[in-house]
């Protein structure tokens, strides 16, 4: 049986699953080809900097189920989850992602909204008549 991996990638309100394989390079997201799942090139260079990171963009075959969120969470959720298959596959790559900072998970997200406000910190138009 061929050596798989997987790992686990969140951003915003978006998780990504991805499944790592020895292969030609074929990237596909819920049965996409990436680049038609991703239309907007900076978000392609996300789903491709791990790769490009350890120089071994067409050695690996990758599938990812990507859920909630929207394209860009998407997108950079991928990014964390290709990172973290890469260092599960293979621990070498560790540094050289890690000096990159891809494999550091970024927690910000939107702030909730509280009451009396119009959203999170907006108050409504004051009217003083």
């Amino acid at each position: 049986m061929e050596k798989q991996k997987n790992a686990v990638g969140r951003r915003k309100e978006a998780v990504t699953r991805v499944f790592i394989s020895k292969g030609s390079g074929n990237i596909t997201v819920n049965g996409k080809d990436y680049k038609t799942y991703f239309p907007l090139v900076y978000l392609q260079n996300q789903v491709e900097s791990p790769l490009k990171k350890i120089e071994q963009a067409d050695k690996f075959d990758i599938v990812i189920n990507a859920t909630g969120g929207g394209v860009k969470g998407q997108a950079e959720a991928t990014k964390l989850g290709i990172a973290r298959a890469l260092v599960e596959l293979n621990a070498e790559f560790r540094p050289t992602l890690k000096a990159a900072g891809l494999l550091t998970r970024d927690a910000r997200s939107v702030e909730r909204k509280k009451p009396g406000r119009k959203k999170a910190r907006r108050s409504f138009q004051f009217s003083k008549r």
